[in-house]
């Protein structure tokens, strides 16, 4: 009888050190991705905060399961207010409390643009 030798297909060499570091980069520039995410997220949540509001909830109290009293400001005067299922209502009123002072206004955020045209420079 006659044996035919099929030739085994050649398979192909497969660099595992330039495989590990392919992973490692991919790996590293996902990780880079999600913190650039943070950074941005964080940026634009401070640019958010809105100036010269006339009113603000200076303390916040939780009395029981659902109900709360809280501390506002609004137009000069403290008010305490008790919030529960039955609604809203004005615990007290503080007259002629001077107002808190104002955050420094925040400087304006440099476009997108400019801080990579200013970090491709470095």
């Amino acid at each position: 009888m006659l044996a035919l030798a099929l030739p085994v297909a050649a398979t192909p060499d497969i660099n595992v050190g330039g495989e590990l570091v392919r992973v490692l980069l991919s790996l590293l520039g996902i990780i880079a991705l999600i913190f650039a995410a943070g950074w941005f997220s964080r940026r634009l949540q401070a640019r958010a905060t809105p100036g010269g509001r006339r009113m603000r909830c200076v303390e916040t109290m939780s009395v029981g399961a659902r109900d709360r009293l809280m501390l506002v400001d609004a137009d000069g005067k403290r008010l305490l207010i008790g919030v529960g299922q039955g609604g809203m209502r004005t615990l007290h009123v503080y007259e002629g409390v001077a107002p808190a002072p104002e955050a420094a206004p925040q400087p304006p955020i440099a476009p997108f643009g400019d801080v990579l045209a200013r970090w491709k420079r470095k």
